[in-house]
């Protein structure tokens, strides 16, 4: 399937099954949290693959191999089905947590969560302008060489803290305090497949270990 059909076919697919995890559960349309929510998801996600498509392909088709099936590490795999259940659970539990109001959540703080949304999936575009081989696979390409400016100069896996702050943004911007004891798993998860990419690039990557030395941190600058 070429680039742009592809692209438009996976936007649709993400779009309806957030629209099914989000009103389903809800029971109603009558939900403006979702609403917003859904736009900042769409915006933050159909831009950069717009971009990319005019100024670094690859770094597109990269991003677009993604999930369970695609990776080629049996660790992987586990992690990543673990991340999307997680994500999932988050979600549903977010929706229920609203329509029963288990823990209303103020207007103000529901915007704050959209606000870590937008700005987790921005880091995460940024990591890819930044850094072509930045894929949702865990691998080693011919031709990869180490990336240590830009975000990469402060931690070593940028893209995992936009994750961070995305999973923190969710449950807020539904309007949910409950939906947070998922962020807990999915910080584990992430952890587990940080540890396991870091394994494979100081076998597979040159300079990979020399970067190490030099950037500490692998999410968070001066925690971990």
């Amino acid at each position: 399937m070429k680039t742009i059909p592809k692209l438009l076919v996976f936007g649709l697919a993400e779009f309806a099954v957030f629209g099914v995890m989000l009103f389903v559960p809800a029971g109603t349309f009558d939900y403006w949290q979702a609403w917003v929510f859904l736009v900042v998801v769409a915006l933050s996600v159909w831009i950069p693959p717009i971009y990319l498509l005019r100024a670094n392909p690859a770094a597109l088709q990269r991003r677009m191999r993604g999930g369970p099936t695609a990776e080629g590490r049996v660790a992987q795999k586990v992690v990543i089905a673990g991340l999307y259940s997680s994500l999932a659970a988050m979600v549903v539990v977010s929706v229920l947590d609203h329509r029963f109001r288990w823990s209303p959540v103020p207007t103000a703080l529901c915007l704050v969560g959209d606000v870590l949304v937008a700005l987790g999936l921005g880091v995460v575009a940024l990591v890819i302008v930044q850094n072509s081989y930045a894929a949702s696979t865990v691998r080693v390409e011919a031709g990869q060489t180490v990336i240590s400016t830009g975000l990469y100069g402060m931690v070593r896996h940028p893209m995992y803290t936009g994750n961070v702050i995305m999973l923190i943004g969710i449950p807020l911007a539904l309007g949910s305090y409950w939906g947070l004891v998922f962020v807990i798993p999915g910080l584990i998860v992430l952890a587990l497949r940080l540890r396991d990419e870091e394994k494979l690039l100081e076998e597979e990557l040159k300079g990979y270990h020399e970067y190490t030395q030099t950037v500490r941190y692998r999410l968070v600058p001066l925690v971990w």
